[in-house]
């Protein structure tokens, strides 16, 4: 049973100035993990997700390479020795790991440049079903690309983009002092003027 302190920490809602929708504000991107594995439904769920995201042309250009300690720990191994030693801390009890990719050709063999765009789409609908399922999700840019594509024979026609750890919410105070205090901190963006503009660039919405 998670003790209240725990509890409160699945829950960090984005302090938004105009109310938008539970699913979104909710979404953050934890480190506070449990080792309880993720089951295969819930795998399935948050893929099932990303399958149905819009895409140019409805290329679905996403590649998805999910490793699941529980069922390959060998495989895991070797996408985990490809974070950063920063990540790999952090991530030492996370169950899941899944490598965002994406195909950059179309069929005729032409550059798709929305590839990573719907890439990135893609990814996000499968974090907001992690997070509706109760689990946390949280995206990285901190991992050896090279080393990833080298590992596991990734095609030159496909970009290597982010990993996502999946995992349980586990116990915030099991952090070291430095993520603890993130953990807690409040969430904040930059103001709605700096990246909406109003009909000429740089006019703040």
């Amino acid at each position: 049973m998670n003790s209240d302190r725990e509890m409160r920490m699945t829950n960090k809602p984005a302090p938004t100035d105009v109310p938008v929708h539970e699913l979104i504000a909710g979404r953050w991107s934890p480190r506070a993990y449990s080792s309880e594995p993720v089951s295969r439904e819930q795998l399935r769920s948050v893929l099932e997700a990303a399958r149905w995201a819009p895409s140019s042309y409805n290329l679905q250009p996403w590649r998805f390479v999910v490793f699941d300690r529980s069922t390959d720990e060998v495989s895991f191994k070797r996408a985990f020795d490809t974070l950063v030693p920063f990540n790999q801390g952090w991530n030492a009890n996370a169950p899941v790991l899944i490598c965002v990719t994406a195909r950059t050709l179309t069929p005729k063999g032409e550059i798709n440049r929305c590839a990573p765009y719907d890439a990135g789409a893609a990814a996000l609908s499968l974090v907001l079903q992690a997070h509706a399922l109760g689990l946390a999700a949280h995206q990285m840019s901190g991992f050896d690309v090279n080393a990833f594509r080298k590992a596991f024979a990734v095609p030159d026609d496909t970009e290597v983009i982010a990993m996502i750890s999946i995992a349980h919410y586990g116990d915030v105070d099991k952090l070291d002092p430095v993520l603890r205090e993130r953990e807690k901190a409040a969430r904040v963006r930059v103001p709605l003027g700096d990246i909406a503009f109003a009909g000429a660039w740089n006019k703040a919405f």
